[in-house]
């Protein structure tokens, strides 16, 4: 049977590193697949076991979602053209797993610069409004979602993968800002807002919205490049993130991708 798994990106640099680590674990070279709308797919196959797709899907939630939309509707599309020999199934979802990856910042202390986090949940940090009372999630509105918990059975043996490899990482909700924070006051009201949130990203949920009108499982892997808080680029270590996320690709190649993943 072949795992098939959809890795989305908002940027190349990241896709660049994400594909570096599958390179240990998958070949021959990446297959370049075009997707409708001048998108495509770095596809990575590892024998008969593991197909995984890397996707640049942009930046922010709008547009990662209609990206990753895409990638799973092209694959709805042609899942009629499998082959049987390969054990690709053409009536179950597109893909096994879909996995919103890239750099982040991180919350002090829980996610140090150069170390990973898993979301158990991925969280619209902002989807929702202010009121003299405070801000109220979407939900609190009477419609929508602002939250896609992530399977504690998926993030423990994804963490347990990491952990046996030597990459740091912590298991905690991943925040979905369409702004990145720049201030103390703006931590401290989001570390408020989301208690035990370890990172903020711009893709997460995006991702996730297209998983989930699929039904596919969904999980974001981020690697810290800066500390959520005041804007410091000086302090960025964006370089020692985008390794980390070399590093661990990998792990989850040999093990959580080759496996059915727990939902």
């Amino acid at each position: 049977m072949v795992h098939r798994i959809l890795i989305v990106t908002a940027v190349a640099a990241e896709a660049d590193s994400v594909s570096a680590g599958l390179a240990a674990v998958a070949t021959p070279a990446p297959e370049h697949v075009p997707l409708p709308g001048g998108l495509a797919l770095r596809r990575h196959a590892d024998g008969d076991r593991t197909r995984v797709d890397v996707l640049v899907g942009g930046v922010g939630p709008a547009s990662v979602a209609a990206a990753t939309g895409t990638a799973l509707a092209y694959a709805s599309l042609t899942s009629g053209e499998h082959d049987a020999d390969r054990g690709e199934r053409p009536h179950d979802p597109p893909y096994d797993l879909v996995v919103s990856a890239g750099i982040a910042g991180g919350f002090q202390p829980a996610a140090p610069l150069g170390s990973l986090v898993v979301s158990s949940a991925i969280v619209a940090a902002d989807l929702g409004a202010e009121t003299p009372d405070g801000y109220l999630a979407v939900e609190q509105l009477g419609f929508g979602r602002s939250v896609h918990p992530v399977s504690g059975a998926l993030t423990g043996r994804i963490a347990a993968a990491l952990t046996a490899g030597g990459v740091p990482c912590a298991v905690a909700p991943v925040l979905t800002v369409s702004t990145v924070t720049g201030s103390a006051r703006r931590a401290a009201e989001l570390a408020e807002r989301h208690p035990g949130a370890a990172a903020e990203a711009m893709e997460g949920f995006g991702v996730a919205e297209a998983a989930a009108a699929y039904g596919v499982p969904v999980v974001e892997l981020r690697a810290v490049s800066n500390a959520v808080g005041p804007r410091d680029r000086a302090a960025w270590r964006i370089g020692d993130a985008l390794d980390a996320l070399r590093r661990g690709v990998p792990l989850l190649g040999r093990t959580v991708f080759v496996e059915a993943p727990c939902t």
